[in-house]
């Protein structure tokens, strides 16, 4: 039996967008009979009693889950015994660029908007040794890239289908030693085993990469299902600063976490006043596929 997810960073309470989110996969899980686990991704951003107010969060709005939550901070050795696997591979490649240096060469025409440049990638052993002298001079490491054998990887969507995408030398391992969110997140799904991914569509571009990354380490590639965001009024991606948008703020101006759930799942399409009335009227083929727009209430 695999399992879905959850997996916030505890860099601030959650918005309504989050909980939505947490919610569908909750429910897609448990609807196609997986387990529901939750990890706290906190190997970066992370705001003291973030971790727990979400937590709390989560089970006020009716989100349960299996076995105990799994801080990603606890996985290191697991994170860097993947790196070394990935570099004995020739899949890992030394980048002595400053961010500098990448925004100077990607604004080149032949450089794909946001991707890397490839600047150090096929440098020969004395490049690489003048680099690293280089940075050592002023206290900096070489950062880790993927060096992917492929092109372009896909993956299947539940709700976008086959998704094809290039491949990117993302960073894996920062110059501070610290391992990347792309790396830590394949690990510890696989960990955990994650077979379904739901979450917003703003990260569906990324889903092949670290699908690839899944494979290039001799694991199952999971499925995906990228739900809708929930944006503000000028169409731009909800955030705290648009007002009342967590579930503390949110109860505070009077409303239940029954009112809050209502208000979810009717964006959605459904009609339910608690997480266990979502679970059973929840179809993944009848969801309102478009962007919710969130107006938050007034003082």
């Amino acid at each position: 039996m695999g399992a879905g997810r959850f997996a916030p960073s505890p860099s601030g309470d959650m918005h309504i967008g989050n909980l939505r989110t947490a919610l569908l996969a909750w429910a897609w899980a448990r609807r196609s009979g997986r387990k529901f686990v939750l990890r706290v991704e906190d190997i970066d951003r992370v705001r003291e009693g973030a971790a727990q107010r979400q937590i709390e969060d989560l089970q006020a709005l009716g989100v349960d889950w299996d076995g105990e939550v799994l801080f990603q901070t606890t996985r290191h050795a697991a994170h860097e015994e993947a790196i070394a696997r990935l570099k004995e591979r020739g899949l890992l490649f030394e980048c002595y660029c400053s961010r500098r240096d990448i925004k100077e060469a990607s604004s080149a025409p032949h450089v794909r908007p946001g991707s890397y440049p490839g600047t150090c990638r096929n440098l020969t052993d004395e490049e690489r040794a003048e680099a690293r002298e280089r940075l050592a001079k002023v206290g900096r490491a070489p950062a880790l890239r993927l060096n992917p054998m492929v092109d372009e990887w896909s993956v299947e969507d539940e709700l976008f289908g086959t998704v094809t995408e290039p491949i990117d030398c993302v960073v894996l391992q920062r110059g501070d030693g610290t391992l990347a969110y792309n790396l830590a997140v394949v690990v510890d799904d696989d960990f955990q085993g994650v077979d379904q991914i739901v979450r917003a569509d703003d990260l569906l571009s990324s889903a092949p990469a670290q699908a690839y990354i899944a494979h290039a380490l001799g694991y199952e590639q999971p499925r995906y299902a990228h739900v809708p965001l929930v944006i503000n009024e000028e169409g731009a991606r909800l955030a705290k600063r648009d007002g009342a948008v967590t579930l503390r703020e949110l109860t505070g101006l009077g409303m239940s976490v029954a009112d809050v759930v209502e208000q979810i799942s009717g964006s959605l399409g459904f009609e339910a006043r608690s997480a266990e009335e979502f679970l059973r009227v929840f179809d993944p083929a009848l969801m309102t596929r478009e962007p919710w727009v969130f107006v938050p209430p007034e003082a």
